[in-house]
């Protein structure tokens, strides 16, 4: 049997149907035409918020060493793409006011965030990430990576572990075209 050369850039091989990696590993693909939207998991999985669920645990336990709630984890990854009022906070994070007010009194507290009067309007307040709180950020984000590199290298080969980090990046850029397009309407 003749094989055929990788695909460029080492990515899998597709013909029909079927998807060959390189290690051999041949997956029939979904039959849906392209650019259809799909109404429920694939591959049988019985709850894709599960795992998400599952997921969540294993980044509060990588934050434990870094001593930070999940919370504060992700109010600190949006300080890091901009200051913030916290109506805006809690509107991007799905939480209400109260909710970013009790978290960013404990970052304010621990000299990670500050707060700023917002302007003209002397009752609105603004977020900003401190040197300190930038410098935790990139703990928090080496832990939860080390973490979760860990979970996916223990697939049986490295073509699953890469899908599923893979699979994490798309979600990251999902979770940002759907926030921009809740923002537009």
């Amino acid at each position: 049997m003749r094989r055929k050369p990788p695909a460029p850039g080492g990515g899998p091989r597709r013909s029909g149907r079927l998807v060959r990696y390189s290690n051999d590993v041949v997956v029939e693909r979904q039959g849906r035409p392209s650019g259809a939207i799909p109404t429920s998991p694939p591959g049988g999985a019985r709850s894709l918020g599960r795992a998400a669920a599952w997921l969540s645990k294993q980044l509060e336990l990588a934050l434990v060493d870094v001593e930070l709630s999940l919370p504060q984890y992700r109010l600190l990854g949006m300080l890091a793409e901009g200051s913030s009022m916290p109506s805006a906070l809690a509107e991007r994070l799905a939480v209400r006011r109260p909710t970013i007010t009790a978290v960013v009194d404990g970052l304010v507290a621990r000299g990670l965030v500050q707060r700023s009067p917002g302007g003209d309007d002397r009752r609105s307040v603004t977020h900003t990430l401190t040197t300190k709180g930038k410098h935790l950020l990139a703990r928090a984000d080496s832990a939860v990576d080390a973490r979760l590199v860990a979970i996916a290298g223990s697939l049986d080969d490295p073509v699953s572990t890469h899908q599923a980090l893979d699979s994490l990046e798309l979600w990251r850029r999902a979770m940002r075209a759907y926030h921009l397009a809740k923002a537009r309407s």
